[in-house]
């Protein structure tokens, strides 16, 4: 099975003036297959986020190397940031912009013409339950419908990859559970899809493999087990075991 994304031996440090070295990722080692759905977990500062930096492009590790369907991310840039789509964990969208027009301007930063986007745009609103705020500005729409935006702009120039970061934050149960279904039917069309999320039963739903990140190292790498939900479930005791304080 082709790897569409490959991490080896990563390591990224952080240096500020009068403050000691920050050691945020300690020689990462990942691969992510073509079409998984793959669910990167882990408390905050393990190193979620400096990962799917470095994998966009948006910062460059201190040694190591990160490879897009075989291509570097450095040295082939604009042929691995053509592969991703990214919705950030924080993000700011245009309010002097209509909604069909913050996608039109992302789509054009990935160089997509009027006729494409013409027609991608409509299928893409459709697809994310927001044809009806096409012509709405962009901070006169809902929390929930802003989030499904920032997954529009990742989706428009119709990446390879999929890379969200706390996709479903601040989402009620409604609109979580409408992602998700939007997210199984990318991933059965073909899209691969690197998921981080706080809520544990969102990644056992949803993703095929997962990965646990904690102190800038992977402790788990494996096949997810899908069961129920509840607090006794197999992934949320694999999580404690390896977040845990020792």
């Amino acid at each position: 099975m082709t790897v569409a994304i490959s991490i080896n031996n990563v390591i990224k440090t952080y240096k500020e003036k009068k403050a000691p070295t920050v050691e945020a990722l300690k020689g990462i080692d990942l691969e992510i297959k073509q079409g998984s759905f793959f669910g990167l977990l882990g408390p905050n500062g393990a190193g979620k986020s400096t990962l799917i930096n470095l994998i966009t492009g948006l910062c460059t590790a201190n040694s190591g190397e990160i490879l897009v369907f075989g291509k570097s991310v450095i040295k082939d840039s604009l042929f691995t940031r053509r592969m991703i789509g990214l919705s950030p964990q924080e993000f700011k969208l245009d309010s002097f912009l209509f909604v069909k027009e913050e996608l039109r301007l992302t789509g054009g930063f990935f160089g997509k013409d009027s006729k494409y986007l013409k027609a991608k745009i409509p299928l893409l609103l459709k697809q994310l339950g927001l044809s009806e705020k096409a012509n709405a500005y962009t901070d006169r729409i809902s929390g929930g419908m802003k989030r499904r935006v920032a997954v529009a702009k990742a989706l428009v120039h119709e990446p390879k990859i999929l890379i969200l970061d706390e996709p479903t934050a601040g989402l009620d149960v409604e609109l979580r559970q409408e992602l998700w279904d939007i997210l199984i039917d990318l991933n059965k069309k073909g899209t691969t899809i690197l998921l981080t999320t706080h809520y544990l039963e969102e990644a056992e739903h949803l993703c095929d493999t997962i990965a646990i990140i904690n102190d800038g190292k992977i402790k788990h790498i494996g096949e997810n087990i899908k069961t129920d939900t509840r607090e006794s479930s197999n992934l949320v005791k694999l999580y404690k075991e390896h977040t845990s304080a020792s």
